[in-house]
């Protein structure tokens, strides 16, 4: 058998190698927000947001249908514009912050479902609890003109259910809705 014959199946592989190399994506906090609004007294909703601490992009797919997603946030920056509201929220009555300071999503599947629009499945724990989600997300992606480096843009949204995480399990809903929907959008300079 040839040299040239064995090395066939080594080039293949090294190929594929190449082709298939990761690419993470970090988060630019300075232009990337999580926010989340509940209804509340079934006439009205509140609004607030939390700050995220970091989250990246993992992917080997120029189209992001492989990707991975992880992102912290915490819970203690919690803002309603309301000093009081926000230190009643850190509370145990709420989402007791001294035991469980941040909110983490870990992506379990990145699927494509149209043209940059995405379904993201994963795991969401806040309040000491991790429940499966699944949200909805567009994707843009181009070039910063102020560095000429790849930029992406998600606009994330995504209904979770309160008592699903125990919080504030024993108010009714015609106080506080148990539906909150969840509105991230978040920016990517690639690494």
């Amino acid at each position: 058998m040839s040299k040239k014959i064995l090395l066939l199946p080594v080039v293949a592989v090294l190929l594929v190698a190449f082709t298939t190399i990761q690419t993470t994506w970090k988060l630019d906090t300075v232009h990337s927000h999580l926010g989340f609004s509940v209804g509340h007294l079934s006439v009205s909703e509140i609004k607030g947001s939390v700050v995220i601490t970091e989250a990246t992009i993992s992917t080997d797919a120029e189209d992001f249908s492989n990707a991975t997603v992880k992102l912290k946030a915490d819970m203690n920056t919690i803002d309603t514009d309301n000093e009081k509201r926000d230190a009643h929220l850190k509370t145990a009555d709420f989402f007791d912050t001294a035991k469980f300071p941040d909110l983490t999503f870990q992506s379990t599947s990145f699927k494509k479902v149209g043209t940059d629009k995405y379904i993201i499945s994963g795991n969401l724990t806040m309040h000491g609890i991790t429940k499966p989600v699944s949200l909805d997300a567009s994707v843009k992606s181009g070039i910063n003109p102020n560095n000429n480096k790849p930029i992406t843009g998600m606009k994330v949204t995504g209904i979770i259910k309160r008592i699903d995480f125990e919080i504030s399990k024993d108010a009714p809903e015609a106080i506080l809705s148990n539906d909150v929907a969840i509105e991230a959008n978040l920016e990517f300079g690639k690494e």
